[in-house]
């Protein structure tokens, strides 16, 4: 199956985001209009993706929208500091813009990190439009690990080469996306986040994902979700670090592709 790949701009919140629209062919006639929607982690944008958003819809036959986030990769920079409710503006008010002007009503979303938290919250307040959510070592509460795991790349940036990785995608915003990230996660108002308020208002199915290595959450916020949502709950707890779909892809993809099939009513 090929998958043709188009690049476009959009305006989301009045802000200008970079996009990318997948297009397998041919496009999966039983899938209701389906569109996977890929949403990056705190440091992330399209290309840290690689190439599973591809991958994914290949095996599924679904079309896919990746883009880039306010302030990440090639879309328009923020500003700092950041509001505390930061992952809470980009699913109320960012995702929802970002789904409009690319006409995608019905949304299987496939969140990364905090990705994967924006896409519990949009999935709570928009139930009729999201078909299944996907999280990958998402949080809903921050711990401990959280915190000394964000202390520990604050030494990186600083001390090796991470900054240099991460201009490969984020370009001269690459301080900023790195501050912006670490600095409101580390703030005193920050700790008391929390997003669990939310979980039962996600009525769609949810597989949730986490590394047993992961230096950023554990199995706890799994559980948490598990727990709490009203809709359908698979969990899996892959022998990795923070980045499931790239330290065991074949068995993420299998699993991704799997649950997709089973929610949407595929063989």
């Amino acid at each position: 199956m090929g998958v043709s790949r188009k690049s476009f701009q959009i305006q989301a919140a009045g802000r200008r985001l970079h996009a990318e629209r997948l297009d397998p062919d041919p496009v999966n006639a039983g899938a209701d209009g389906a569109t996977l929607v890929f949403l990056h982690e705190g440091l992330g944008s399209i290309g840290q993706w690689r190439d599973f958003p591809l991958r994914l819809s290949e095996r599924t036959g679904l079309p896919a929208l990746v883009y880039d986030r306010w302030g990440y990769g090639n879309s328009e920079p923020f500003t700092l500091p950041r509001s505390a409710r930061y992952l809470h503006d980009e699913a109320l008010s960012g995702l929802p813009d970002v789904l409009d002007a690319c006409n995608i009503g019905s949304a299987v979303l496939v969140g990364h990190s905090d990705g994967g938290s924006i896409a519990l919250i949009y999935a709570s307040a928009h139930p009729r439009g999201v078909r299944a959510v996907i999280t990958e070592a998402a949080h809903v509460f921050v711990e401990d690990v959280t915190i000394e795991g964000i202390r520990e790349a604050v030494e990186l940036y600083a001390s090796t080469d991470l900054g240099e990785r991460l201009a490969r995608y984020h370009g001269n915003k690459t301080d900023l996306v790195f501050r912006g990230w670490a600095d409101t996660w580390l703030s005193p108002e920050f700790r008391s986040w929390n997003i669990e308020e939310f979980l039962p208002g996600v009525r769609c199915p949810v597989l949730v994902i986490q590394g047993t290595g992961d230096r950023y959450g554990t199995p706890a916020q799994v559980r948490a979700i598990e727990r709490q949502i009203s809709g359908r709950a698979e969990t899996m707890l892959v022998r990795c670090g923070h980045v499931p779909h790239a330290e065991a892809r074949d068995e993420v993809l299998e699993a991704m592709a799997g649950f997709i099939s089973e929610t949407l009513g595929r063989r």
